[in-house]
């Protein structure tokens, strides 16, 4: 029967484990101090993503020119606005820049009818009511709009994500390695130890309280039925 005591040694080696990963995410995270840091890692796909409605929009510094819209939609990326608030702070914006800006452009990066957009954006910048023919126009543009958005934001999503656990590993493995050669100078086995447990101290760090509690709870129950 597996001995209580080493249940409560694995449980130890886990804490630590989940404690340094979430050190080497918190230093990580420092980071963004000095212009953004990793909050950058995936902005780029939102740009490239969204480049055809981007240009097609004034070039200009008024609230819906391009340079502009492109500084909110950074801004509001780096300070972790919600997804979707971010994707609608955008589509509003480019839908604003569509009553100023270059309407076939616009229509050529959704795939929609150039004149009856241009006759939408002309009604709505007048403050005309839109004939019913031409409202369909603007629903396919919505939906064009609605698909480029969800497939930058997610990629650029995804991007952030992965790239903010590889630095964590990285960190969390120079910690995990000058920590076992403070503790045990010289001692390879235990060094290389130390490294493997920062390897999985970042994927291990938000479930660890959970696996420490589980085998505490096992090692109790072994220890009763040994006694």
């Amino acid at each position: 029967m597996t001995d209580p005591s080493n249940m409560t040694s694995i449980a130890n080696i886990v804490a630590a484990a989940g404690g340094l990963g979430t050190a080497a995410m918190g230093l990580v995270d420092t980071t963004k101090l000095f212009g953004g840091g990793p909050s950058n890692f995936g902005f780029g796909y939102i740009k490239d993503g969204l480049k055809p409605y981007l240009d097609a929009l004034p070039a200009d510094s008024s609230a819906y020119g391009r340079d502009t819209v492109v500084r909110t939609l950074r801004a509001n990326w780096l300070n972790g606005v919600a997804k979707a608030d971010q994707k609608a702070k955008a589509k509003s914006l480019i839908h604003l820049g569509l009553t100023q800006g270059k309407t076939d452009q616009f229509a050529k990066a959704a795939g929609v009818d150039a004149a009856k957009l241009k006759t939408v954006a002309a009604n709505v910048a007048a403050n005309q009511p839109v004939d019913p023919k031409d409202v369909s126009v603007l629903g396919q543009f919505d939906a064009a709009l609605s698909g480029a958005l969800d497939l930058a934001y997610e990629r650029g999503d995804q991007k952030y994500r992965n790239a903010t656990k590889f630095l964590s590993m990285m960190v969390a493995i120079v910690l995990g390695g000058a920590g076992g050669e403070a503790v045990f100078p010289g001692d390879t086995n235990r060094l290389w130890l130390c490294l493997l447990i920062g390897v999985v101290a970042t994927p291990l760090a938000p479930v660890s309280k959970d696996l420490v509690l589980a085998l505490q709870a096992a090692a109790t129950s072994l220890g009763k039925l040994k006694s």
